[in-house]
């Protein structure tokens, strides 16, 4: 039987302000990257997040970003490669910490936001991004998008690469994701996006903004948390692929 892992965002709320809806998110997917305490969340919440997915036997991964609460990661920032490597082991081993005060351990890294797009062809940052999982375990796969170079560089320091596709976002002829800028960069359709999703994981192709056929490699398919009815198409999304004979489960 074919199988896919489902990610989500999760952890981002800060304080008093909550973002989305763990729990719920939590009883559909199989692996969470949880926020660090860069772009988003607090102590508190981290820990009860991590907690809740060990409860759920959800798999725990570092959402590394930049040091960004108030854009929420998603301003680019020009760091040097020496700053952002240790901004990057700095976050995975926070959140280490708090993922073993609940039972669990931190099982693989996913990059967030700006930091995400900007080390899909910036190879300076992908490389310090690159070695920071190395320095940290090397054991630590990666998750992005296929052939960029943030896989480049993990691959060329022994760091495993898990190639994944966005279930809610779209996407440009050179398969890099439409800017959250323009119009219709997010999609909200569960229904449409639950059948995006199968054909994806089932032929390697979605269809850009202009159309065009774009290939892909699907070993996990994200839903972003913070999504207007991220629950609901999450669950559409998981529906759908079992409805397909594909097994939702963590990638191994």
């Amino acid at each position: 039987m074919a199988c896919v892992d489902l990610n989500a965002d999760l952890g981002e709320g800060f304080g008093v302000w909550r973002l989305g809806d763990d729990d719920a998110m939590l009883s559909i997917v199989t692996s969470a990257n949880v926020a660090c305490g860069f772009h988003a969340g607090d102590p508190a919440g981290l820990l009860r997040v991590c907690r809740e997915a060990v409860a759920r036997g959800v798999r725990i991964g570092a959402q590394v970003g930049y040091r960004d609460l108030a854009g929420f990661g998603r301003r680019y920032i020009d760091e040097t490669p020496e700053d952002l490597l240790a901004d990057v082991v700095y976050q995975i081993g926070a959140l280490q910490g708090l993922a073993q005060a609940a039972g669990s351990s931190v099982s693989y890294v996913k990059p967030h936001g700006a930091l995400y797009n900007t080390i899909m062809s910036n190879r300076v940052q992908a490389a310090a991004v690159a070695e920071a999982v190395r320095m940290v375990d090397a054991d630590l796969p990666v998750l992005g998008l296929a052939e960029s170079v943030f896989f480049d560089e993990a691959g060329q320091r022994g760091v495993r690469t898990v190639p994944e596709v966005f279930a809610d976002r779209a996407y440009r002829p050179d398969g890099q994701l439409v800017s959250r800028r323009e119009p219709g960069a997010v999609l909200h359709d569960p229904a449409a996006i639950a059948e995006r999703v199968v054909t994806m994981v089932t032929t390697g192709q979605v269809a850009a903004v202009d159309g065009t056929v774009v290939g892909v490699q699907a070993e996990s398919v994200c839903v972003h948390g913070d999504s207007p009815g991220a629950v609901q198409i999450a669950a559409a999304v998981r529906d759908r692929l079992a409805a397909n004979g594909i097994d939702v489960k963590a990638f191994s």
